[in-house]
């Protein structure tokens, strides 16, 4: 038999039909390096992968390559358009996108200085797919521009128009109650609504109609809310029965009246609440834990009042909890904590950072008791008042967590070399690890954790001092953000880390005041695919790097320049033209 006739044999031996390949692609979804790896083994391949992409984000420097991303990607069913400049046409842009056979389900148009209603409104009539819009941070938003989204997408099930921007609160001083009641009853399939942030909003009378006006409406969102009152919520979700998750931060009153705390546990459906900076009781507490909701999430950031009574009572009974957040809660105690975790058996994701009397004997609780703990934010906890003396049993008692993939440990003054070295041995799996501001860990430490973690993506040591000399003999494939702002690093040592860490994506060196335009280009060289790199005041790297730097490394979609950089329009317009963004 011939050579080529056995390729043909061994060829049709190992044929899969498509449906397989992309059940393979879709399991590795969420590895993206590695799926731009396989697209490039055949035009299969990257056929199949390109029908896998669902989601795309569009900004000024895509513009040109909008009609070929869209054939490229048949299947895009949502669009964010967040980083679309203010001074850019987005009107055009919405236009352009109508004119594309898109089954678009999402779309994001955050960041804007007014609502596009001319692009909304040709969009509208070509694309009848849309069920949720976010138009958040819209610097200029009045009841016209509510009544219109309404008109164009009377279908939506999901709604973003909150405001968190300083800017955008400055510019609104038009009531505009009148046009979200009017909007809000013309969106009669409304499920999810965010409509937090705004002045001059009668939130209990605006709450109150959208809870009557929505008949299938199971979320509710409304943050900085300091005008909405207790009374005002008991009365709105009286009217739906149905709600599954609420949110309220910052609202009105001192304590839970009896009517409010009826009204939250008749919700039986309710897994998720927050009411994040604000007054929170033992009673409200221990009301939700007797009744028996259902809660998968609850957030408690920064709230006052309540006790280790009522945390306690509630976390004992509702033991489903997946998420929870306990930040700034001073009183909880190691002890407590070495408590709580034996009830916290389906937990995900916890955050107690700011709460100064935990320390190593907390994590180590929650390693060990909580198996399905993917992770960790624990941020400025044991303050040097309660550090207290380490019991040496504490390292010996944590044992291997694989589920663990995400460790916040930034501004921990407990935090030691030898812990860094435990869990670089029992957090096999892990992919996010931040050490910020964690003045105890050394480059040996450091070096340690990109060796032992093989799956580690994205590591945070800002304002490290202890970076020299560092010695790296080994390649870290997997990492892609890097973040070393206000760290102590210079030429030598980022030339090291570069050499490894040599498929980086990001590289944050702001305020790196010993690292000059001599060690930046060592890292363009030596990061072969690096898409964005900080220089934010990097005071001895030479601003003429960067005209250079997009030759060294073409893979730059983001430049933050140094200071002193002369950020032209004619330099910008080149830049963009090349596909890389200035940010100057």
């Amino acid at each position: 038999m011939s050579s080529s006739s056995m390729k043909t044999t061994a060829t049709a031996n190992f044929y899969l039909p498509e449906e397989c390949w992309e059940s393979v692609f879709t399991f590795l979804n969420d590895d993206k390096r590695c799926l731009e790896c396989i697209s490039m083994v055949s035009k299969q391949f990257l056929a199949i992968i390109n029908c896998l992409v669902f989601s795309f984000q569009i900004c000024d420097q895509t513009l040109p390559f909008i009609p070929r991303l869209f054939q490229r990607f048949p299947n895009l069913t949502s669009l964010d358009l967040t980083l679309f400049s203010k001074d850019g046409d987005i009107d055009e842009l919405l236009y352009q996108i109508s004119t594309f056979p898109l089954n678009l389900k999402t779309l994001k148009l955050s960041n804007q200085f007014t609502i596009p209603a001319y692009g909304l409104r040709a969009l509208s009539k070509k694309i009848t797919t849309l069920n949720s819009l976010t138009c958040s941070n819209i610097v200029s938003l009045d009841n016209d521009d509510l009544v219109r989204i309404s008109d164009c997408f009377p279908f939506l099930e999901e709604l973003d128009i909150s405001s968190t921007s300083v800017e955008t609160k400055l510019v609104e001083i038009d009531n505009i109650d009148v046009g979200l009641e009017t909007m809000l009853t013309s969106l009669p399939k409304l499920r999810k609504v965010n409509i937090g942030g705004h002045y001059n909003i009668d939130y209990d009378s605006l709450l109150l109609h959208l809870c009557k006006s929505c008949e299938f409406l199971e979320e509710v969102v409304i943050f900085d809310c300091s005008l909405l009152t207790h009374n005002g919520i008991a009365s709105a979700i009286r009217e739906r029965p149905g709600l599954r998750s609420l949110s309220f931060t910052e609202f009105g009153g001192l304590g839970n009246s009896s009517h409010f705390i009826n009204s939250l546990v008749s919700l039986k459906g309710l897994n998720c609440l927050n009411l994040s900076y604000s007054a929170v009781t033992d009673e409200l507490l221990s009301s939700i834990a007797e009744e028996g909701l259902p809660l998968r999430r609850l957030v408690l950031s920064g709230c006052s009042r309540y006790t280790y009574a009522g945390i306690f009572k509630l976390l004992s009974k509702c033991q489903s909890i997946q998420y929870l957040d306990l930040q700034s809660a001073h009183f909880l105690k190691d002890s407590n904590f070495v408590e709580l975790s034996l009830f916290l058996v389906d937990l995900v994701s916890i955050d107690i950072s700011d709460c100064s009397r935990l320390t190593i004997v907390t994590l180590s609780a929650l390693l060990r008791n909580c198996s399905k703990l993917n992770e960790v934010k624990m941020e400025g906890t044991g303050t040097t008042k309660y550090m207290g003396v380490e019991n040496s049993s504490t390292l010996m008692n944590l044992v291997v967590n694989p589920q663990l993939k995400s460790l916040h440990l930034s501004d921990n003054k407990w935090l030691t070399e030898k812990h860094v070295h435990v869990f670089a041995s029992i957090l096999p799996n892990l992919q996010l690890l931040d050490l910020s501001w964690c003045c105890r860990i050394s480059e040996k430490g450091i070096g340690l954790v990109l060796k032992r973690c093989s799956k580690i993506r994205q590591l945070s040591i800002v304002y490290s001092q202890r970076l020299e000399p560092l010695r790296m003999n080994f390649k870290v494939s997997t990492l892609e953000v890097l973040n070393l702002s206000r760290s102590k690093i210079n030429d030598k040592s980022l030339n090291v880390i570069s050499k490894s860490c040599f498929r980086l994506l990001q590289l944050d060196l702001s305020c790196c005041l010993n690292v000059t335009e001599k060690g930046v280009r060592q890292a363009l060289e030596n990061c072969t695919q690096l898409r964005e790199i900080n220089l934010t005041y990097c005071t001895k790297v030479a601003v003429d790097v960067v005209d250079s730097m997009l030759f060294i490394r073409p893979t730059l979609r983001k430049i933050t320049p140094p200071p002193h950089f002369c950020c032209t329009e004619s330099k910008r317009k080149l830049f963009s033209s090349l596909g890389c963004r200035l940010i100057c």
